[in-house]
């Protein structure tokens, strides 16, 4: 990540009034990673066990978070929790704290982008009210399928990274849960091929809804897929009967909201609006 973001970000931050501290080696490179492994566990690790660190922000969606997650010792968070801040490739740590450690994290948006003039405000007043403990609902319009009110534990993230984890500690629980998806970049037959995956697992059938949020830049290889990728993700779940909303302002977005991941919400609806609300 170039310095100057890093600058834009901490001028961000403490124009909220929170004190910042850097990783040592937040501005390493190694091939397209900030540092080797060791340094990124080094960083990861520091700002883990530091009790006087309230939130941890990922400055970017890293891929090479997949790398180190598993070396990584949460058990400080047992007597002093703490905020975890990122998304899209992020989404390998909310899962890790959700699924093994039973915490809740922010899923949001990332220091990288705290400069950027394309996010909008609600972007970033999401992730304040989140943050400081204000966040209660989020309301949007989109296209919805089997609208009623239902309730469960927030889960999910980026599609790609969801499915990285299968057969690991962190591989997604869905019972009973508002598992939300979004997407990035990606082929529009390897989403179906995600998606149906996801299906002949198990992972869909026992939802208690399914919340789709950005679907960003999504592509065809050769042939045309010949339909969205809304309804291939609607194809996929009909059967099912339980409430899929899309639209959901989160993603790869220039509005991405922060959502709560392993907090329990309520999904309702009125006229052709949705909202989540914090239990």
């Amino acid at each position: 990540i170039e310095s100057k973001k890093i600058d834009d970000a901490v001028n961000f931050l403490e124009n909220w009034g929170l004190r910042v501290r850097l990783g040592k080696n937040v501005l390493k490179k190694y091939g397209p990673f900030a540092g080797d492994d060791k340094e990124r566990l080094y960083d990861l690790q520091e700002m883990t066990n530091n009790r006087r660190i309230k939130a941890v922000f990922c400055s970017r969606g890293g891929y090479g978070l997949l790398r180190i997650i598993d070396k990584v010792d949460f058990s400080p968070l047992k007597k002093n929790p703490k905020w975890y801040v990122g998304f899209s490739d992020i989404t390998v740590l909310h899962l890790w704290l959700n699924q093994v450690c039973g915490l809740v994290s922010v899923h949001g948006e990332m220091p990288v982008n705290y400069g950027n003039p394309k996010k909008r405000k609600e972007t970033f007043e999401s992730l304040h009210a989140h943050l400081f403990g204000n966040a209660e609902s989020v309301t949007w319009k989109g296209n919805f399928l089997n609208a009623r009110t239902v309730k469960g534990e927030l889960t999910g993230g980026n599609l790609t990274l969801i499915m990285s984890l299968r057969g690991s500690p962190a591989e997604i629980n869905t019972e009973g849960r508002i598992l939300f998806i979004e997407e990035v970049g990606e082929y529009y037959y390897h989403l179906d091929r995600m998606v149906t995956s996801l299906k002949i697992s198990g992972r869909l059938a026992g939802l208690s809804a399914l919340v789709v949020g950005g679907l960003t830049r999504m592509k065809n290889k050769g042939v045309p897929w010949g339909k969205s990728a809304e309804d291939t993700i609607a194809d996929a779940v009909r059967e099912y009967g339980y409430p899929v909303l899309f639209g959901f302002p989160a993603g790869h977005i220039p509005d991405n909201r922060s959502l709560y991941i392993g907090r329990e919400a309520m999904i309702n609806f009125r006229d052709k609006f949705a909202e989540l609300v914090y239990c």
